[in-house]
């Protein structure tokens, strides 16, 4: 059953229902009187349970069993949803996640929840709270007595009708109450089961809940059919009691005289339907049915669902060959300016612009929210702040905020890795905020927001800041900086200080930082994503960590340069602009050509050089420049000319050239020839 064609939907499923259950469990520690939310939690576990039983995960089954109890003890108002309950059950969520990975990654799903379930179980029973045990025989004792209380169905105008007539014609009508094992696993498939018994009987009137409610497994453990038949209601009892899971069957006769209509309603009407016309009607009655048709008054239809689960996989190949019409329509362009023909000059550019809102479509097709990462930290931030003795409130902003697929991919543990950063070492403990006249509670507030072509993301914090003297000292001691380059680093330069590699400045190692680990990875995961990352920081107030990101990694706008004969692409978010300068304006300093741009001084990197691209220097009095950015810091690189901004198909080199220096891919432009694209960030120091 595991490879089989509902795995991917079963994989899909299981982690919304999951990332639902953590969402509503957040909640519910806000608020642990909100017996609604409880409800939330409880379907979403509830359907989890189903799929997995459904799919032959017996153990993520078994587990979303015991949680679910647990669950409706709260539910139920027998158990109170206590910051120490609610621990067990994250706890719980945390293991099936972890079976729900496993499955993704082709594992059985098999792990040892022992120690959880015998957790659950201690609540179940009562331990931890004495008005649990002391309430639970209550239930007991109701559940016992349920079976036997008398039935009573309501009926409209129009099943009545139907019920009296079907009398009249011999048939007798029973209310039939149908007990689940409260250990069934697949409750819909049963009900469905029992359905079919009664059809083979008789014809289902009604039933309650509704078959819609039914099918989605929206009950607890009894439901009501109302069945007209001639077999006596024994027999009814005796076949639905084959049906496995089924503790018990209470069959009541509905008695004919309260039935019997009004003096209005006896008016001659239109024919009343006969048995055979109200097991039509009766049809929608039945769990999986197709017909829409039912016995109740007719509600407005609701609205189709609007989308569709598509494989990424399909979007990728679909991007891919678009990528190739990027190319083509690049040569096309060429070859219509070359030719000067208007007709064919006209179709180029009706082309272009049906390609280029083409491409807009297929670019938004792979937008995802961030939300899809966010998602996951507010359980993170509770655990973290449990871990570390200390109040934290996280705020997200601007969750819908939309990236490429491929850029969502990567950004999740880097993000991780910021808010443990901020916690650990921004948010002061309790004790030391009502010292410094704080609130006790730290707020960290994950914000993200679209402007231009780009997206930034923004960490910030209102913790103790970042001390400059303790990096610079730390810096220094490690041999990050030297002594006289400490002197002239502005605040900027020293807060980048702390993404050096191995650098550190906690003082004790914790299982959450200090290791010297983590903010190098972090920014070199961004700037390989074509990001930039910075840091803002004043003592005492706070820190606020931003990261630019691009829009997309798959097509992208550049400005293509020359060198000799060779082309080169700068992304276009890199640039600031560009220039002309007389190389008499050029000066040396520190062994470095500078030059003094509006008012600021600008290092200029001759790409010549670092390509080692063969040729004559030109004897021209001047420089074309490129004038590029990483954050604060800004660079020109010199060019030989420059040829325009274009939209091209970022094309990976391969593994076997993937480490080239300070470029990040290739592309192919529209006469056929291959450009290098620069990574601007790596020629930034």
């Amino acid at each position: 059953m595991v490879n089989s064609e509902y795995l991917d939907v079963f994989l899909d499923e299981s982690q919304e229902h999951l990332q639902a259950i953590n969402d509503n469990l957040l909640k519910l520690e806000q608020a642990p009187d909100d017996i609604s939310i409880v409800g939330e939690v409880f379907r979403s576990a509830h359907t989890l349970k189903g799929m997995a039983a459904t799919m032959g995960f017996e153990d993520l089954a078994h587990l979303t069993h015991n949680m679910e109890n647990v669950l409706d003890l709260i539910r139920n108002h027998k158990l109170q949803a206590t910051s120490e309950v609610l621990d067990v059950v994250f706890a719980a969520v945390d293991d099936l996640e972890a079976m729900v990975t496993d499955i993704a990654g082709g594992g059985t799903g098999t792990h040892d929840v022992s120690e959880v379930v015998a957790q659950l179980e201690r609540i179940e029973k009562g331990e931890p709270s004495i008005a649990a045990t002391a309430e639970a025989p209550v239930k007991e004792e109701k559940q016992e007595v349920a079976g036997e209380e008398a039935l009573s169905e309501t009926y409209d105008e129009f099943e009545r009708t139907v019920l009296q007539q079907s009398y009249e014609q011999g048939y007798t009508t029973y209310q039939v109450k149908v007990t689940l094992d409260e250990n069934a696993m697949l409750k819909a498939a049963r009900v469905f089961m029992v359905f079919e018994v009664l059809e083979q009987i008789g014809e289902i009137i009604k039933s309650s809940p509704p078959a819609e409610e039914l099918e989605e497994e929206k009950f607890d453990q009894d439901f009501l059919v109302t069945v007209i038949t001639k077999i006596e209601g024994e027999e009814i009892k005796k076949r639905i009691l084959k049906v496995s899971e089924i503790t018990n069957v209470h069959v009541q006769q509905v008695d004919q005289n309260k039935l019997k209509l009004s003096h209005e309603e006896e008016k001659p009407a239109s024919p009343a339907p006969t048995p055979a016309q109200a097991a039509k009607s009766a049809q929608a009655s039945k769990p999986a049915a197709k017909e829409a048709a039912s016995s109740q008054p007719k509600k407005a239809a609701p609205e189709h669902n609007k989308t569709i689960r598509v494989n990424i996989e399909r979007l990728d190949v679909l991007m891919n060959l678009f990528e190739e019409l990027v190319i083509d329509r690049g040569r096309l362009e060429q070859i219509a300016s070359e030719l000067k023909n208007n007709e064919l000059n006209e179709t180029v550019e009706r082309m272009s612009r049906i390609s280029g809102d083409l491409q807009e479509i297929i670019l938004n097709m792979r937008m995802m929210p961030v939300e899809q990462v966010f998602n996951r930290f507010p359980r993170m931030v509770r655990s973290l702040s449990k871990d570390l003795n200390k109040k934290v409130n996280l705020e997200i902003i601007g969750a819908e905020t939309e990236l490429d697929r491929t850029i969502i991919d990567e950004i999740g543990d880097p993000l991780v890795h910021l808010l443990r950063n901020s916690i650990d070492h921004g948010i002061e403990t309790p004790d030391k905020r009502r010292q410094l006249g704080k609130p006790e509670e730290g707020t960290v507030r994950l914000k993200a927001y679209h402007s231009g072509n780009n997206v930034y993301i923004e960490i910030e914090d209102d913790g103790a800041g970042i001390d400059r003297e303790k990096v610079l000292n730390k810096a220094l001691t490690n041999g990050v900086v030297s002594e006289e380059d400490a002197d002239k680093l502005t605040d900027q330069q020293v807060f980048g200080l702390l993404f050096a590699s191995g650098f550190s400045t906690a003082e004790t190692i914790t299982d959450v930082s200090g290791r010297g680990v983590g903010l190098d990875v972090v920014r070199n995961t961004f700037e390989s994503l074509g990001g930039v990352v910075t840091v803002n920081s004043e003592l005492g107030k706070g820190s606020v960590f931003s990261i630019q990101l691009p829009l997309t990694l798959s097509i992208i706008d550049v400005m293509l340069v020359e060198l000799q004969d060779e082309k080169y692409a700068i992304p276009l978010s890199s640039i600031v602009e560009t220039a002309i300068v007389n190389k008499q304006d050029v000066y040396s300093a520190h062994n470095q050509k500078v030059i003094d741009f509006r008012g600021k001084v600008v290092p200029l990197v001759f790409l010549k050089d670092i390509f080692q691209v063969p040729g004559e220097q030109t004897d021209d009095e001047f420089y074309s420049l490129v004038i590029v950015h990483k954050g604060e810091k800004v660079a020109g690189l010199v060019v030989d000319s420059l040829i325009g901004q274009h939209d091209i198909v970022l094309k990976s080199l391969g593994n076997y050239l993937k480490d080239v220096f300070a470029i990040s891919g290739a592309t192919i432009l529209g006469n056929g020839q291959v450009a290098l694209i620069v990574d601007s960030n790596a020629l930034i120091k």
